[in-house]
């Protein structure tokens, strides 16, 4: 049997949670735009309510910790650890939600995640303005995690705002109970981790990383390197993002990226710079021996 490149690591969600919070596990799409739909972010709770496996996750040990900047907001105490390679949009799903920390859509607006759940049905949907009103349901499952949040008290709440509206049974009260004490204890739900080894070099990890498909979507060179970027050269890659952000919005009387014919991305902004910067648009040449070649696109 060969030997494997990764060892194999067990969380819940409440430490991978924590581990972001402090930096140790890097989330770079907290600061990219994300790409799924809040119906996607939906389902993902449901899967999880219901008990059923919701994928491993793939990071890669950094041992540059000591250089390497911090990943997402800036009030990170510890550098990354962990770099995560594939989980990114299932982690900023839960991490959004859990945390309620908005996240940045592909038009680089900020978004609310808001999923909603009904605890007689055990039914979750994406939070409009019908959900709003309808007292059946919890208009924002974030609440549940929040700062000294109680159960007790958030429980009493919706019963008695439903019995505004509606009798409410003992039994349908006792159901309530359960459902919500199920909801809030998600935060103790498994996931497995396949950890990368850190003496892996670059390119072995990208051809790891696009080899794996993410819920059917291939995942691209491109993506890979915008998280080493997030690592390695945090400044370049905000820099990409906000000419991106710029090039979609007129500016008034200042010089702007803006036109009316072309919208573009970050990765395609990225080729162009790889190409600049070694005469060849070969992505591969961002991630071999990463820090020459980061300081090669910096000078450029």
């Amino acid at each position: 049997m060969s030997k494997t490149v990764f060892t194999k690591v067990d969380y819940d969600l409440g430490l991978l949670v924590k581990y972001i919070s402090l930096g140790e596990i890097g989330l770079p799409d907290i600061q990219r735009p994300f790409v799924w739909k809040n119906t996607k972010v939906r389902d993902l709770f449901d899967s999880m309510y219901k008990g059923y496996p919701v994928g491993y996750l793939l990071f890669w040990q950094n041992t540059l910790t000591e250089a390497t900047r911090t990943i997402g907001t800036n009030n990170k105490q510890k550098p990354p650890r962990l770099v995560i390679v594939d989980g990114q949009q299932r982690l900023t799903s839960l991490y959004a939600v859990i945390k309620k920390t908005p996240v940045l859509r592909e038009n680089f607006e900020r978004e609310q995640i808001q999923i909603a759940f009904n605890p007689l049905e055990e039914r979750f949907e994406v939070a409009d303005a019908a959900i709003r009103r309808d007292k059946a349901f919890i208009q924002n499952i974030s609440i549940l995690w929040e700062d000294n949040a109680r159960v007790t008290q958030i429980i009493r709440c919706y019963i008695a705002s439903l019995k505004n509206v509606r009798e409410i049974t003992d039994s349908e009260e006792r159901k309530i109970e359960g459902s919500i004490e199920k909801l809030k204890g998600m935060i103790t739900f498994p996931f497995t981790a396949l950890e990368l080894a850190s003496d892996i070099d670059e390119e072995a990890v990208s051809d790891v990383f696009v080899r794996i498909n993410s819920k059917g979507t291939p995942l691209s060179q491109a993506d890979f390197i915008l998280t080493l970027m997030s690592v390695f050269w945090d400044e370049g890659r905000a820099a990409l993002e906000q000419f991106c952000r710029e090039s979609r919005k007129p500016s008034k009387g200042n010089a702007s990226p803006f036109n009316y014919f072309i919208e573009p991305s970050p990765d395609q902004l990225l080729r162009v710079g790889v190409g600049v910067a070694f005469k060849r648009a070969r992505l591969k040449y961002v991630y071999s021996r990463s820090e020459e070649h980061t300081s090669e696109l910096q000078s450029h």
